[in-house]
C-alpha cells in the first residue's frame, strides 16, 4: 500500500493544473514539474507528477 501524500488533495490538484498550463513554456514536462514544485513550496517535483 502506498504511503499517503503529505500534501492536501487540493494542493496536488492545483499543481497538476499549473503543470498543464506552463508546460508549453518548458522543453520537457519534468522541467515544468520542477518549476511548479518550487513555486508551490513542494519538496519534490515527483509529488506533482500527473
Amino acid at each position: 500500500m502506498a504511503r499517503p501524500s503529505p500534501y492536501p488533495p487540493e494542493l496536488r490538484e492545483r499543481a497538476v493544473r499549473m503543470v498543464a498550463e506552463v508546460r508549453p513554456n518548458y522543453s520537457a514536462e519534468w522541467a515544468a514539474m520542477k518549476a511548479v514544485a518550487v513555486k508551490l513550496g513542494i519538496g519534490s517535483a515527483e509529488a506533482v507528477r500527473m
